[in-house]
């Protein structure tokens, strides 16, 4: 493309810098650009003026790599024809960011939309990395609506701990374990989990960050290939230069995510979601991302569209590899690809890159059959995510791909009653009550219980926590049994093996079945019938609801007190009620400031 093309449409920017109708509110946009270098032939040029979402930062670290990836992001907008403007976005750690990194998806989400709307862009990248971080831009690309695409920083290199493949998250869950039952100390377990992160990048295993890089890609917003690419590569530098590049041509095509975020494309996600067995974390954002564009994506969907779809992709928390090797192997585009073969994926959905889903993962089949598998000869049949009602909840869901060999015989193989499981319920209120009580003699929990976790959805916790993969007590882990049945109104980590029942709603701070259980009650699990419910009289259920709510934390912030007057259940996305009312927002152009 010509450095000097010109669009064929006034750009919005224009109306900033080159608007001879108000010459001194051009005046007044352009002067303060100028004090740090820039020309007002640059910004009156009529070239595409592209935004870089920063998401990386030191309070950031797997987005960091961004820092210096702009600089390749920059080369490409500059030599398409653009003029890049870097600014900074509300950092979002999930990892470290208490009471929960949850709260801050719509928090960023509402910053970014002020920016894109309310500043000289006429398109932009994204940066993204960390869980929440590609959500929160793609559910503010898609109110603002001017040409977006996604750059993801990458997973780091595979962490080896005396000589076996140590995963983020996933390490620290399975030597969690093997500390409770003496078979390592504090230093071994701290250093197994130091020893997953070896460099640069988000979580090296298929947990919540690279799930969603993947399903960036799988809804068409990222070039083909990025998801997956490690921060350390080579590659990823030059895959932030042809984005850079595409963020100018896109705004030339115009090319918005409305063009590319339809009901098609969040079914090709959801079908991807199971096929790389994605982070359950991927059913709320993708409700919200679905909501944001417009789009009806319905809770059932997951079961309809998702849960038949094998498992093809050998990569833990499900199978045995990290990123770098899923990478090496072709990535999301393999995965799509025997999708595409079987029928399972829409080939006709445009993506960024111009061309069709087809187009661009046309050739695209692995070589490395260990890790992605042939979609007629799987790891799993059937490993999407199960969808659960009852007394208990409307919605709740479990990740089916996860579920052990071991767990299935003891639980889910009786003779006569596959896949029914009944069990004796013990209930915590918040993981400060699970962590102070999980090892009480008195609670007489055996391989029998159904552990229980509520207060921990949106409004109760504030935010939604990863609190619902609950390990068994000590005595249980001694014996060898490594995972309890466990339900929760809350999350549990996309990097976890728990086959929970989780994301239910409503959850019991807004009056759902888990606000009247009690431990002792009785609880039967019906996989073949998708049924959760507490084995109680409606009578005694009504009689219940007079004792009140479970308490909940008062609100510690600001933000944490307009969160809960504001978010919505889990099995909508937990967005901010009526935010979906703003859409396409940039068909209208600001007010002027003065």
């Amino acid at each position: 493309m010509s450095n000097d093309q010109k669009p064929t449409r006034r750009l919005r920017s224009q109306d900033w810098f080159d608007n001879p109708d108000h010459i001194d509110m051009t005046a007044l946009y352009l002067e303060r650009f100028m004090n740090y270098g820039v020309t007002p032939e640059e910004l009156r040029a009529g070239k595409p003026i592209i935004g870089i979402a920063q998401s990386g930062s030191d309070l950031t670290p797997c987005n960091r790599v961004h820092v210096e990836l702009v600089k390749r992001v920059r080369d490409g907008i500059r030599d398409a024809g653009g003029i890049p403007i870097e600014f900074p976005t509300h950092p979002i750690f999930e990892n470290c960011k208490r009471p929960t990194a949850a709260l801050d998806r719509n928090l960023a989400y509402l910053g970014l939309v002020e920016i894109l709307y309310g500043y000289p862009l006429d398109g932009v990248v994204l940066t993204t990395g960390c869980d929440k971080t590609t959500p929160s831009a793609l559910m503010a690309a898609s109110t603002v609506d001017i040409p977006a695409i996604v750059l993801s920083g990458g997973p780091m290199l595979d962490g080896w701990h005396e000589g076996d493949l140590v995963g983020s998250g996933t390490v620290i869950w399975r030597m969690r374990r093997k500390l409770a039952a003496g078979e390592i100390d504090r230093e071994e377990f701290l250093q197994a989990a130091l020893d997953s992160a070896p460099s640069v990048g988000h979580c090296n295993t298929m947990g919540t960050a690279s799930t969603m890089n993947a399903l960036a890609e799988a809804l068409g917003m990222s070039l083909t290939g990025c998801g997956a690419i490690p921060a350390a590569y080579r590659e990823r530098g030059q895959m932030a230069y042809r984005t850079g590049k595409r963020a100018v041509e896109l705004v030339f095509e115009d090319i918005k995510p409305s063009d590319i975020l339809t009901r098609a494309a969040f079914l090709n996600a959801i079908r991807v979601n199971s096929a790389i067995g994605g982070s359950t974390n991927a059913q709320p954002h993708l409700a919200a991302m679905a909501k944001h564009a417009g789009v009806d994506l319905a809770p059932d969907d997951w079961q309809v569209h998702g849960f038949d779809i094998p498992l093809l992709a050998n990569v833990q928390p499900a199978g045995a590899y990290l990123g770098e090797r899923y990478h090496r192997a072709g990535g999301t585009p393999a995965i799509m690809w025997e999708l595409l073969q079987a029928g399972k994926l829409d080939g006709n959905c445009r993506t960024v890159t111009g061309k069709s889903m087809a187009e661009n993962v046309a050739g695209r089949e692995t070589t490395d059959r260990d890790v992605i598998y042939p979609f007629q000869q799987p790891m799993k049949e059937k490993a999407g995510f199960l969808v659960l009602k009852g007394n208990l909840f409307d919605f709740a869901i479990m990740k089916t791909s996860v579920i052990s060999q071991g767990f299935r015989e003891r639980y889910l193989s009786e003779p006569g009653r596959e896949g029914v499981f009944e069990g004796k319920a013990v209930v915590f209120d918040g993981s400060e009550d699970y962590h102070r009580r999980i090892n009480d003699p008195d609670l007489a929990i055996d391989e029998n219980t159904i552990l229980v976790i509520r207060g921990a959805g949106p409004l109760g916790w504030p935010g939604s926590a990863e609190v619902v993969n609950m390990q068994p007590p000590d005595h249980l882990l001694k014996r060898g049994i490594t995972s309890l049945p466990t339900i929760g109104d809350g999350r549990q980590s996309g990097t976890a093996d728990s086959p929970s029942i989780l994301n239910a709603s409503p959850e019991s701070a807004a009056g759902g079945g888990l606000a009247w259980l009690r431990s002792g009650d009785r609880i039967r699990i019906d996989f073949n019938e998708g049924l959760c419910n507490m084995l109680l009289p409606d009578d005694e259920i009504e009689h219940r609801k007079t004792e009140g709510l479970p308490p909940v934390p008062p609100d510690a912030t600001p933000w944490q007190r307009i969160y809960r007057q504001t978010v919505t259940q889990l099995s909508d996305g937990a967005v901010i009620e009526n935010a979906a009312d703003f859409r396409q927002i940039a068909r209208t152009l600001p007010r002027h400031n003065h």
